[in-house]
């Protein structure tokens, strides 16, 4: 058994296909769009990657077969940002062997540790973009652009000396098992636009997506500024997302609020398409494209993306507004909707969430742990 860093095309193949190697039968695995996955592993490509220095590795067995890989990589902007000096694993997967784990695991540390970091932290993936080891929730499948693992993942990283530094939380509203919004919610809203007649609500405008992109983007710079791991994001890294979303956007699920023309919140839903990537495996040609597109509108499972507010605008329930007007314009399909990523400690989104109605599901959780150069070393014999 040995582990290799990714250089060759034939490696790359391999390294994108260990996840549908391992877990392609499990009902809760999901392909990804294949056409853009070893791409997206690439600085050209990845505006994440750009600021970053990284490596991928391979794990394989005696017989050269791929058992599982990782990302290991030095994210500039964050240690700047933060004055700090953490390294980030990702695109972790591997099979139900603690050797193999414990070897990728341990080689991700040694870069790491090469490169001048103190501490790793993660799963964070800087290509599919989602946080976190699924520790309770591992039956309900993801929904788009968020993690499912094993429950064996934890056991490998608990007992290699990793510990717990945040968890970040899901939570749902199901129409079909008879979820409702609470009616005085909806009464709260009418009095909330009587009382402030310069807000309006507004649809995502395609035609003028990158207005729209720069107005999400300094809205979430300044309105996240304090949360837990949150850094900054450049006008391109916006852009690149909204970009990928576009084709799959539901007008319903996409809300601007203004106050007098200006940006003050919005609102990101969109459909989760990961049961059309199942049907497609994946693939996009020659007919996946068209399979996505008409398939899309029929999606009845929607995931909260994000929502923010101006920090003007904090306490006053604007953020509520929008997710009530969010529910309005989505209840005829009978939809289904997660919230992810919710902060374990951010106690005043989760008590809206809980007052809306909606119940915890999920959790997922980050790892982090320091590095020596004396454990590394002892790690590597």
């Amino acid at each position: 058994m040995r582990v290799i860093a990714v250089q060759t095309r034939r490696q790359m193949r391999d390294f994108v296909r260990v996840p549908q190697a391992i877990f392609g039968t499990n009902p809760c695995y999901v392909p990804p769009i294949w056409l853009d996955e070893a791409q997206a592993y690439t600085k050209k490509a990845n505006p994440i990657l750009r600021n970053s220095d990284f490596s991928l590795f391979l794990a394989l067995d005696d017989a050269g077969v791929p058992i599982g890989r990782t990302i290991a990589y030095v994210d500039h902007t964050f240690n700047k940002f933060y004055q700090s000096k953490i390294g980030f694993f990702g695109a972790f997967e591997c099979i139900d062997d603690a050797e193999a784990a414990a070897l990728l695991v341990r080689t991700a540390e040694e870069w790491l540790y090469a490169h001048g970091m103190e501490v790793i932290r993660g799963p964070i993936h800087p290509v599919a973009e989602n946080w976190g080891f699924v520790v309770e929730g591992y039956d309900t499948p993801p929904v788009y652009l968020s993690p499912w693992n094993p429950a064996y993942y934890h056991d490998f990283f608990t007992t290699t000396g990793y510990e717990k530094v945040k968890d970040l939380l899901v939570y749902e509203a199901d129409m079909a098992k008879g979820y409702e919004l609470p009616k005085r919610h909806e009464e709260f809203a009418a009095r909330f636009l009587a009382r402030y007649p310069g807000i309006s609500i507004r649809r995502l405008d395609r035609k003028h997506l990158r207005e729209d992109a720069r107005a999400i983007w300094e809205i979430s710079n300044t309105a996240l500024a304090d949360n837990w791991g949150y850094v900054p994001l450049e006008l391109p890294v916006m852009e690149d997302m909204l970009n990928k979303l576009k084709l799959i956007v539901d007008p319903d699920a996409v809300w601007m609020v203004e106050h007098e023309g200006k940006p003050v919140g919005f609102c990101l839903g969109f459909p989760d398409i990961n049961i059309l990537l199942k049907k497609i495996n994946g693939n996009l040609l020659p007919f996946g494209w068209a399979r996505l597109l008409l398939g899309v509108k029929k999606v009845r499972d929607y995931r909260l993306f994000g929502l923010a507010v101006d920090p003007a605008w904090h306490k006053r329930a604007l953020d509520a507004l929008m997710y009530i007007h969010l529910y309005q314009n989505l209840r005829p399909k009978n939809i289904r909707m997660e919230a992810n990523y919710i902060l374990e400690d951010n106690l005043h989104i989760r008590n809206a969430l809980e007052r809306l109605g909606m119940e915890k599901i999920k959790t997922y959780r980050i790892y982090e742990k320091p590095l020596f150069a004396k454990a590394v070393n002892e790690s590597l014999q």
